[in-house]
């Protein structure tokens, strides 16, 4: 069985996003970039499910400039067994990035696709959806546990009101949420190990793959500081307040 993990270079959770002064995006010169925290997740799901067995290999891809070469090699040091770096300076979109883990998936064949919910830095939350739907293969979203057997997947997925518990079948797409497992930490002889593992880099053109963007930005700008709150001294003031400052009820 062959698993199929996406990762993400962004932005460092912890750094404060910051916006260009030309106000053309968020800004990445000399600022911390590490793995989205949902692809860790992903990863560490792999690799838990290969530790139980049945799992034959874990291969890790990424889309981005040639410094996502770092994001691999940390999959790798976390147990992914050989990675394939999609390297463009594009900043790929959703579809774009769903139609070359299509065009991976058609090459490689893997039995599951594992990748995190959203990214932190756009928060689109499509490219698991829309891979299922261009690959026409099955999918469960938000899952909180993941469960092989045979030649299904059960899959405990986070919705509004609670947990929902699917069954599907192989091969399929599963896209983690946060409180599916806790990922480890690379140990010092598995980074250097990491060094050694089977490493491809290939552009979108190689795939066939067009990733120019059919969104303009035209702006990006920081929100607007909240108002301080008011504490009123009775439920007729608040109502007061209501109909006539706020206007929300007449």
């Amino acid at each position: 069985m062959k698993i199929l993990v996406a990762v993400k270079r962004v932005v460092d959770a912890y750094v404060k996003i910051r916006v260009k002064s030309d106000q053309t995006g968020i800004e990445t010169a000399n600022v911390k970039m590490s793995m989205n925290p949902f692809c860790e997740i992903a990863i560490e799901e792999a690799v838990r499910l290969k530790e139980k067995g049945g799992v034959d290999e874990i291969l890790v891809v990424s889309v981005g400039p040639q410094q996502t070469q770092e994001t691999l090699r940390t999959a790798l040091a976390l147990g992914a067994d050989r990675a394939i770096q999609v390297v463009t300076d594009v900043a790929v979109e959703s579809l774009g990035v769903a139609k070359i883990l299509m065009a991976l998936a058609e090459k490689e064949s893997p039995d599951l696709i594992i990748l995190g919910k959203q990214a932190i830095d756009t928060d689109n939350n499509q490219t698991g959806q829309m891979l299922a739907a261009l690959l026409d293969w099955p999918q469960g979203t938000f899952a909180s546990e993941v469960t092989i057997s045979d030649n299904d997947v059960t899959v405990v997925r986070e919705i509004d009101g609670g947990l929902e518990t699917i069954a599907i079948s192989l091969p399929a797409v599963v896209t983690t949420d946060l409180r599916l497992n806790e990922p480890r930490f690379a140990s010092l002889p598995n980074i250097m190990k990491a060094k050694r593992k089977p490493f491809e880099s290939m552009s979108p053109e190689d795939l066939g793959v067009d990733v120019n963007p059919r969104v303009d930005i035209l702006k990006v700008a920081t929100p607007e500081g909240r108002q301080a709150g008011i504490i009123v001294e009775s439920v007729a003031e608040l109502v007061d307040k209501l109909r006539n400052e706020a206007k929300v009820i007449s």
